[in-house]
């Protein structure tokens, strides 16, 4: 439904994932009877999950550790482990900086340049950790480094910038073709992120096997304040989930929608699927992992932007393993730990068997959902309340 804001300007109206809620059907099903594992390419996983490419959530370390656990983690290869050889000091600085600073200093330890050998390093630690390993590049470095990971052995790409087009324009740069560079690369490679069907659908088409949905929505991003870009999740992962099925009719092949950011509990992450996700990219929820190597901070990947920062250190504590966070048991109430096991649960209560089932649930407009009878949780600040 479009809503008139002005004469002569109409607008969408778009839906958070905090607006919305999931419907019970007809049935229940026995949790055990559920199956939330996830397959892309020749690869499957036991989450349907893939970790941020950010440096407070992802090491080498962390990557395997979470493959074990049955998800997947994306290393971002322009990142404090590929620029320098231990960085483990450069962490503890960042976790010491005081919130002024953090920034402007943050800017000066990421102008450290990008090192060939530490790229292949990093992605062959993770391969000989025995997982699917999987790394991230920027558009404007990917094809300087293609013939780097691939030789490295890695299996998995993800292009991401904050927004990525398959019809990048510039007059000062010959920008990288997706379609040309996809369609010859060795590996399958997935794209992101985007915010609406149109972008979706033509991200699709270049052959990338997954797209990431998600501009700003992010714990440590400020893109949404900065620049005035970017769309709700609820409605961008709908989105994206119709222009799956508009490519499927066009070309016969699935490319799957990966919900990326604005996820905080497991509850968010049904939402994702039964939005349409087939998979959630999550950040955040992983740098409270005692492993995280961010000290109990994060940071986004635009944070460190040598002109235009779009990101923030923000502060997550260090509460729980990465087991508990993801699989559990959870210790806590407020739907931040066993986030996997609340998707498998969510399901079973609303009677969905596997993703593709969960992704055709009845969603309503909720935007009392959270509040509605939780008076004792939100003035005792307990549960829901938080």
């Amino acid at each position: 439904m479009e809503i008139e804001i002005g004469k002569g300007k109409v607008a969408r109206r778009a839906y958070g994932f905090d607006e919305v809620a999931i419907v019970p059907s007809r049935r229940t099903r026995d949790p055990d009877d559920v199956d939330i594992s996830w397959q892309i390419d020749a690869y499957t996983f036991g989450l349907p999950m893939m970790a941020s490419a950010m440096d407070a959530g992802v090491s080498p370390a962390t990557a395997v550790r979470i493959g074990q656990l049955g998800g997947l983690a994306c290393l971002n290869l322009e990142g404090l482990w590929t620029r320098y050889e231990d960085p483990e000091p450069i962490y503890d600085e960042i976790a010491s900086l005081p919130d002024e600073k953090a920034t402007g200093r943050m800017q000066e330890l990421y102008r450290e340049p990008l090192k060939d050998d530490l790229i292949e390093q990093r992605i062959r630690q993770v391969k000989e950790g025995g997982v699917v390993s999987c790394a991230s590049l920027t558009p404007q470095r990917v094809e300087r480094y293609a013939n780097a990971v691939v030789g490295a052995g890695l299996d998995i790409l993800v292009i991401q910038g904050t927004v990525v087009s398959a019809e990048h324009v510039s007059t000062h740069s010959q920008p990288l073709n997706l379609k040309e560079f996809i369609a010859t690369f060795d590996l399958p490679v997935v794209v992101g992120g985007c915010a609406s069907y149109t972008t979706a659908l033509h991200l699709m088409r270049t052959g990338a096997v997954g797209v990431l949905v998600g501009v700003g929505p992010g714990n440590a991003c400020t893109t949404r304040g900065v620049l005035g870009v970017g769309v709700p999740q609820a409605t961008a992962i709908a989105d994206a989930a119709a222009a799956r099925m508009e490519h499927l009719r066009e070309t016969g092949r699935y490319c799957h929608v990966i919900a990326d950011g604005g996820m905080r509990t497991g509850g968010d992450i049904a939402k994702a699927i039964a939005c349409g996700a087939d998979a959630v990219m999550i950040g955040s929820p992983l740098t409270r992992a005692y492993e995280a190597p961010g000290r109990g901070y994060h940071w986004g990947m635009a944070t460190f932007h040598p002109t235009l920062p779009r990101g923030a250190r923000v502060k997550t504590q260090q509460v729980a393993s990465l087991e508990e966070i993801l699989t559990g048991p959870a210790h806590e109430n407020d739907g931040t730990f066993n986030l996997f096991g609340a998707l498998a649960t969510s399901m079973a209560t609303t009677g969905y068997a596997t993703i593709r089932e969960f992704q055709k649930a009845e969603l309503v407009v909720a935007p009392s959902i959270k509040s509605e009878g939780k008076t004792y949780q939100t003035t005792q600040r307990v549960g829901m309340g938080r």
